[in-house]
């Protein structure tokens, strides 16, 4: 099995069902963990130097920090309902409380701060909508905490891809330090499926060739994209959801496109699938 595949587990001691860590994943930035709670479960986390964005991927919950609380926020039980999240912004140095009002799938996006920003509900309405590309290659996605909202490191999007279409495509990278033209972002992939028993394809690859893995990713399982390009490609009869995170020096998305494949963006390309 690829060593950037990570397989869901039941939740363990901690409640966690995924835990990603800089030292686990061979990188510096980025760290990505889901709990999986019951009604009434409690989960506490310490106060550390890193920035925060809780994202309810499913279920209702109360998060306390030591200055704000949000009481039953939440308004999905099923990312595949299509609803934007909620989510909640928590500023590096300060610990969180996170109460379970129903079943909840939360998601901890972490990466380092500086304590720029206050802690922060992220309500549907604070959280733009777009789709992109078209026929084979659309998706529609919800910007949690893209870069022109406030943040030290952390980057957070939510993608639907329907079955029979590819995402984060055309193939792209952001593996250079070189802004403006390309940044460094290492970047998370957490896989839902619908229904669930199914899967897509994700392939994660250098130009070079000397990172080339393909992998069948099923429901709840995380890809790690250290480097490279990294397409997604849904299969037939099952619709794909994914959360990304990601986090580098520079909190800018900026990346390049594969040269081979940056034509399906062209008219060219729509206006042969609209005749």
């Amino acid at each position: 099995m690829s060593k950037l595949l990570s397989k869901y587990h039941a939740p363990d001691q901690n409640k966690r069902t995924q835990h990603i860590t800089p030292e686990s994943a061979n990188w510096k930035y980025a760290h990505f963990d889901v709990y999986e709670l019951t009604s009434g479960e409690k989960i506490t986390l310490p106060a550390s130097e890193n920035e925060t964005c809780l994202v309810l991927v499913a279920g209702k919950a109360t998060v306390i920090t030591p200055h704000q609380k949000f009481e039953h926020i939440g308004d999905r039980m099923d990312p595949f309902e299509r609803k934007k999240p909620y989510a909640v912004y928590i500023t590096a140095g300060e610990s969180v409380d996170v109460i379970a009002d129903t079943a909840l799938e939360l998601a901890v996006c972490q990466a380092p701060g500086k304590g720029s920003y206050p802690t922060r509900l992220i309500a549907p309405q604070d959280i733009d909508a777009e789709k992109r590309g078209s026929d084979c290659n659309q998706r529609y996605v919800h910007n949690i905490l893209p870069d022109n909202k406030p943040a030290d490191s952390l980057l957070v999007v939510e993608v639907f891809t329907d079955e029979g279409c590819t995402s984060s495509y055309p193939s792209h990278k952001h593996d250079t330090d070189n802004a403006p033209q390309e940044t460094y972002l290492e970047e998370t992939y957490y896989h839902r499926l619908n229904p669930s028993q199914g899967f897509c394809m994700q392939r994660v690859y250098t130009d070079d060739r000397s990172l080339d893995e393909s992998m069948a990713v099923y429901n709840k399982d995380v890809v790690m994209v250290p480097k490279g390009y990294h397409p997604v490609a849904t299969i037939a009869g099952y619709d794909n959801y994914y959360l990304n995170v990601m986090a580098g020096p520079t909190r800018k998305w900026l990346f390049t496109w594969e040269k081979d494949h940056q034509w399906v963006n062209s008219e060219e390309y729509a206006q042969k699938h609209n005749n």
